[in-house]
């Protein structure tokens, strides 16, 4: 028997609407957001292992120079650009519980694969093959979160499972040493024993994910409260429709500009304290953990404000924008952080480059869920993914050039700090009114 079907007296449904007036719309849609949040942990642990272990182990073992670790890099970019823009149109057919199933599982299997490598070559493939299965990840995501949330909640939830690649981050530079050095058990096992243990949260989102109206833990309140914004199109809008609209690519270019000093911190952020400041293995833990905890405040502070904003009464373009440009500035400061003589203090400028980044990027990935239609969302999403990848490729090229003739992070901080104020401008002159796009043809 459905929801719909199941009798009630009067009596009794005015109880239950008392009842769950007290206790609200119900929450199960954050239990969604907590296996997101899980998702995007494993996903950057497994992404990032590669940064952690490169100066110490895997650069004097293969012998790369910093041109072969910037294709290395590179070649996964290309990879998730791809994967991106063709798991969005994935995800919009299969639905998000599918499409995240099979992304986490072949990042997980190419995750694993690592432990066999000998070669640049079969680096640089295991490296593509990750990158194809978490070329879905963001995507799917995106997508729950459009199912399960209003617009008012969207930024925040983007923001609370986004913090997920933080506390991945976080978790690295603590697990590899343990398995490596404390352990004994090499580079090689430490891929081995991740991959293995992160499969646990494949049967957890089989059995507690669907779709909000096919969900029986979800109750009619909370129902009403995910499906309270006005319908919009079921119509699925064709492909070059999608591609015309200046919205999309207000969207893809902010992913063009902004992505790339994210995967410039997740690639190079240990190659950075190694190069400049002496530490190792070991030594890259504080600074990290001090590093992506300020983005996990930043990442959610970003959703919280806009969200904030639209509750009070700014319309939807204000709110977002008004958050990205608080964002914009915080990232300013971050071309100073090679300059500075302590640690700690180039760590603070980069912390507040971090946290800005992903308050920046919880407000624009939440753009295509505000002016798409539902059936287009993940379309858009896979479209700017392929975009910021694409963006991640050139400025990986350009961070390896400039370390192997320069030998200075000072030219790769200038641009990560003024970035931010240029996105922004992009995405307010091709979308200044965030107006809801219904065409569908």
């Amino acid at each position: 028997m459905t929801r719909a079907d199941a009798p009630a007296t009067p009596a009794g449904a005015e109880a239950n609407a008392l009842s769950a007036s007290a206790l609200g719309p119900g929450r199960y849609r954050w239990i969604v957001v907590a296996l997101l949040f899980m998702a995007m942990v494993v996903n950057y642990i497994d992404r990032q292992m590669i940064g952690v272990l490169k100066p110490g182990y895997l650069q004097p073992e293969f012998g790369w120079s910093e041109q072969d670790y910037a294709n290395i890099v590179s070649w996964f970019q290309a990879a998730y650009a791809v994967s991106y823009l063709f798991f969005g149109r994935i995800v919009d057919r299969i639905g998000a519980k599918w499409g995240l199933g099979v992304a986490f599982t072949l990042w997980t299997v190419a995750h694993i694969a690592h432990a066999g490598t000998r070669t640049l070559t079969q680096f640089v493939l295991v490296r593509v093959l990750l990158g194809v299965g978490e070329g879905g990840g963001f995507p799917a995501s995106i997508k729950a979160v459009t199912e399960w949330f209003p617009k008012q909640e969207r930024a925040l939830a983007t923001g609370i499972f986004n913090a997920g690649t933080n506390i991945g981050a976080i978790v690295t530079p603590l697990l590899v040493p343990f398995i490596v050095v404390d352990l004994a058990m090499g580079w090689r096992a430490s891929f081995v024993i991740v991959g293995a243990a992160t499969l646990l949260w494949l049967p957890a989102w089989w059995l507690l994910y669907s779709h909000p109206r096919a969900n029986r833990r979800v109750t009619a309140q909370e129902l009403a409260h995910i499906e309270s914004d006005s319908p919009d199109s079921l119509t699925r809008m064709p492909w070059l429709t999608v591609l015309r609209m200046r919205e999309t690519w207000a969207y893809a270019l902010g992913k063009f500009l902004i992505d790339p000093i994210w995967w410039m911190f997740l690639f190079w952020l240990p190659d950075f304290l190694a190069r400049t400041r002496g530490l190792d293995l070991r030594g890259f833990g504080p600074p990290i953990i001090a590093i992506y905890l300020a983005s996990d405040v930043g990442s959610v502070a970003g959703g919280w404000l806009s969200s904030n904003l639209l509750k009070r009464g700014r319309s939807l373009a204000s709110a977002r924008k008004t958050a990205m440009l608080v964002c914009a500035v915080c990232a300013l400061p971050v071309m100073f952080a090679a300059k500075v003589s302590g640690l700690w203090q180039a760590v603070a400028l980069i912390c507040l480059a971090t946290a800005a980044h992903q308050g920046f990027s919880a407000n624009l990935y939440t753009f295509p869920g505000d002016v798409f239609p539902r059936s287009a969302v993940g379309t858009v999403i896979g479209i700017g993914g392929m975009v910021g990848g694409i963006g991640g490729m050139l400025f990986a090229q350009y961070v390896g050039a400039v370390l192997q003739r320069v030998g200075d992070y000072t030219p790769i901080f200038i641009v990560a700090g003024c970035v931010y104020l240029v996105a922004l401008l992009g995405v307010h002159l091709l979308a200044p009114g965030y107006r809801q796009v219904n065409r569908t043809a």
